[in-house]
């Protein structure tokens, strides 16, 4: 089985491409940051190269840019090729298959001018919070926001 499963940060802004037979792809580096910190006390991170094909790949040149956290579900791909000096050079690439947008609706506002993005949803009924029991739905909407600020965790 060949899975993978990250969550990381685009390290550049998404460029959408087109191959010869003008199906959109791109390619991006993801700055994962490990579960443990070195000898010196800091944590490092692994920069993995992702290829994202045809809607999803538009989808992501047109609202993330770079810094933008995403969840990445896909396989791993290996390659090799000749460079300029005759050497063979080896890739390794995830190829995602889903791509989920994780940074907060607060982050994405500087976009709304572009039009509609995928943070722009918007339940047809929201709960009443009379209408509540939290005995039978613990995770019911109270309509409050929930803020989420990377920047308290460092």
């Amino acid at each position: 089985m060949n899975r993978v499963c990250l969550v990381g940060r685009l390290t550049t802004k998404p460029e959408l491409r087109y191959t010869g037979t003008n199906i959109p792809y791109t390619r991006f580096s993801l700055a994962v940051n490990r579960t443990f910190n070195n000898a010196n006390g800091e944590r490092e991170a692994d920069f993995i190269n992702i290829v994202v094909w045809r809607k999803q790949a538009e989808n992501i040149v047109n609202y993330l840019d770079k810094g933008s956290q995403v969840s990445i579900e896909g396989r791993i791909q290996t390659g090799s090729f000749t460079d300029q000096n005759g050497q063979k050079r080896y890739t390794t690439d995830v190829v995602a298959d889903n791509v989920q947008f994780l940074d907060s609706r607060r982050n994405t506002q500087n976009t709304q001018a572009a039009g509609p993005t995928p943070y722009d949803y918007q339940d047809p009924k929201p709960a009443a919070q009379s209408d509540v029991n939290v005995d039978s739905d613990p995770f019911a909407d109270f309509g409050d926001n929930v803020s989420i600020d990377d920047n308290f965790l460092e």
